[in-house]
């Protein structure tokens, strides 16, 4: 989950200070999901996929694709 919001925010052109204030949390907390050390809530995913330009739906498939490869590894 957290390489997906990491290259989707990149490839907005925000940096983590950005995504954080548009999703009302610290910047910390940003660089923790990115990182793999915490997981969103639900409303929280709906926040950042806002952010982030994209529908959840999307980001859920992105997520799911991630998750076969590492399966698959």
């Amino acid at each position: 989950m957290g390489k997906i919001i990491k290259a989707r925010r990149i490839k907005q052109g925000l940096s983590q200070e950005d995504l954080a204030g548009i999703c009302e949390v610290d910047r910390s907390y940003i660089s923790q999901l990115e990182r793999g050390l915490n997981e969103p809530s639900v409303s929280k995913l709906f926040e950042l996929c806002e952010g982030l330009n994209m529908k959840p739906s999307d980001f859920i498939k992105l997520v799911e694709i991630e998750y076969e490869k590492q399966k698959s590894d």
